[in-house]
């Protein structure tokens, strides 16, 4: 099994742990710490050795923040967490607080004494981020002071070890470019950028840019590490040469010098010294790197790494390979499906019985080489937390009459995958049929939405909510997230949401995810995989559109569609889906699985 249901957290540990940070604070002469839930890549994969939000407060989102102060604590998450954070946080140690609504800069500036010197670690916090917070600080008229050893790691005396995932080499056939290719595009970015030097920071880029996977975080094959390439088409990667075999270090090698992650701080503060222009993004690299480069003498030339919007658009060997894996993967799903409606009709299951069905049918097809993200196998209330994790103290069985979640991804060699679905136990109450239908409106008015060239997610995103809207619902994610190509499930600067204001390309891929959730009740959503697909002409129309190709192919729970809310088009839509998953899904399932797909995929 890839997913572990034992669980880790202990909202009892808040009181003693905060307390001993709080002694570490008084002895460095501090009146107060942040406490991130990133690490030095400010990625949403974080190891166990740099889980220090986890390990301090119980949390185990993938986003928030702990500020602990001598007299008070507070934690911030954002609307996805708001129902976890109480069930996994003391909530009498940290406070909990919505981080859009009131974000920790502007929390401080009314919490903060005059005087008061409030630490941070700069390797952990963005150089944007830091300017926001010493906004605060100086607003408050405290001082905000970097630390060189984070307080944190003092107190944790069984802190695990960094990992040492293997590094491999992607090939050429999934990749579909050279990595000397990319190196030299990349540079000449850097060359118009009037930058000497790009700072690289998000493993997920540097896998992309050298044609290399690791295996360092859970489910995502992240090297960690840290790069610098030169606008000569020089490349240097910093990374704990444990992790090389001696065939991975010798390709790797014609590519890019080698060091130690050690050695990045000294390397920057040398090429600073130079006084070198070096181009690193605000809002994901750490303000350490910025401190060495301009404390040398060097300068910044801020700006999006320009790796993450080539990564972001797909060539034709990813695009393929991403079908082909969702083809794989839709044929397990189906087996799955089928497997879950015989099972629950003939007695009860319970949460983690089905993710670990769910996965064993993956498995099946001698391709898995992870999931994707922990499976969210959800029952009633717990379908209601966005994010749920279902653990050996959460597993519940899954009542008659009732609606189950399942939010699920693979990580193929080709392709990664990311599908919900939201399926019907017995009979299900009119008013929740209901909400179905009106996301699965939702997520149709995305499959179907035709846009300019320039358009992006954020104009996007309304189309999904727009149902919703009327009934009076929302729900409080993005709509969609960029996809990876045997990476990361969350991919940017792609994003269908409010926030989502780079334009979408022919290429990228992204989810497709409305939902609905009622506190305590039940949780809906459906999720297909898209690509944006290139320009093409609409009859009468004056310029081209962009539109989205359906990558995941499994049936969509025809039972809790409430037809007589579906217009004539969305139920052509529909029926027009489940006819191509048929016909592209069937041809690879056994003859009693086909029996129940052709079932599942009936026209309304």
């Amino acid at each position: 099994m890839f997913q572990s249901f034992d669980s880790t957290v202990d909202p009892s540990v808040g009181s003693a742990r905060c307390a001993a940070l709080r002694q570490e604070l008084a002895r460095l002469g501090l009146d107060g710490f942040l406490v991130p839930r990133g690490d030095a890549h400010q990625g949403e994969y974080v190891p166990p050795a740099d889980s220090r939000l986890e390990w301090l407060t119980g949390f185990a989102g993938s986003a928030g923040m702990a500020v602990v102060l001598a007299d008070e604590a507070a934690i911030f998450v954002d609307g996805r967490y708001t129902i976890q954070v109480r069930e996994q946080v003391d909530t009498s140690v940290f406070a909990p607080m919505h981080l859009i609504e009131t974000p920790p800069a502007e929390w401080l500036e009314g919490a903060l004494k005059p005087g008061q010197r409030l630490g941070f670690d700069p390797m952990l916090h963005t150089v944007a981020a830091t300017r926001r917070l010493q906004t605060a600080c100086k607003a408050a008229g405290a001082e905000l002071v970097a630390v060189a050893a984070n307080p944190v790691d003092t107190v944790w005396t069984d802190r695990p070890e960094p990992p040492l995932g293997a590094v491999t080499l992607h090939p050429e056939t999934f990749a579909g470019e050279p990595a000397k290719a990319k190196i030299a595009r990349i540079a000449g970015e850097v060359a118009r950028a009037q930058a000497d030097a790009l700072v690289m920071t998000q493993p997920d880029a540097i896998a992309w840019l050298f044609n290399i996977r690791g295996a360092d975080v859970p489910h995502v094959p992240l090297p960690l590490s840290f790069a610098v390439l030169g606008a000569n088409e020089t490349a240097r990667i910093f990374i704990d040469g444990r992790k090389l075999s001696n065939a991975v270090r010798d390709d790797l090698s014609k590519l890019a010098d080698i060091h130690e992650p050690a050695e990045l701080l000294p390397a920057l503060t040398a090429l600073g010294k130079t006084g070198a222009r070096v181009m690193l993004d605000p809002d994901w690299a750490g303000a350490a790197l910025e401190t060495a480069i301009t404390g040398a003498g060097g300068s910044i030339v801020e700006g999006p790494d320009p790796v993450v919007r080539a990564k972001a658009v797909k060539n034709a060997a990813e695009l393929e390979g991403a079908r082909q894996a969702h083809l794989r993967d839709g044929a397990a799903f189906a087996a799955f499906l089928a497997w879950f409606d015989t099972a629950i009709a003939a007695g009860p299951l319970d949460e983690i019985t089905v993710a670990e069905r769910l996965e064993a049918f993956r498995a099946d097809t001698g391709k898995l080489k992870d999931i994707s993200f922990d499976t969210i196998s959800a029952a009633g209330p717990n379908a209601a937390i966005c994010h749920y994790r279902v653990d050996r103290h959460s597993n519940l069985t899954i009542p008659q009459d009732s609606l189950f979640l399942i939010d699920s991804g693979a990580q193929y060699e080709d392709g990664t995958t990311d599908i919900t679905r939201t399926l019907a136990v017995g009979d299900v109450a009119e008013e929740a049929r209901r909400h179905f239908t009106l996301v699965l409106k939702g997520h149709i008015g995305i499959a179907t939405a035709r846009f300019p060239i320039g358009t992006s997610g954020a104009q996007i995103d309304a189309l999904a909510r727009l149902p919703l809207w009327q009934a009076g619902l929302d729900f409080d994610h993005g709509t969609g997230h960029g996809v990876g190509s045997y990476l990361s499930v969350h991919e940017g600067p792609q994003r269908l949401a409010k926030t989502g204001h780079v334009p979408l390309q022919p290429g990228m891929i992204v989810s497709n995810e409305p939902g609905y959730y009622r506190t305590d009740g039940y949780g809906i959503r459906i999720e297909n995989l898209e690509i944006v697909t290139p320009a093409r002409e609409i009859a009468g129309g004056d310029r081209p559109m962009l539109g989205f190709e359906t990558l995941t192919l499994a049936p969509i729970d025809r039972r809790l569609v409430v037809l007589e809310l579906l217009s004539p088009a969305e139920r052509d839509w529909l029926n027009a889906y489940h006819h191509r998953v048929l016909a592209e899904i069937g041809p690879l399932v056994s003859e009693d699985v086909r029996g129940w797909l052709e079932q599942a995929t009936a026209p309304l």
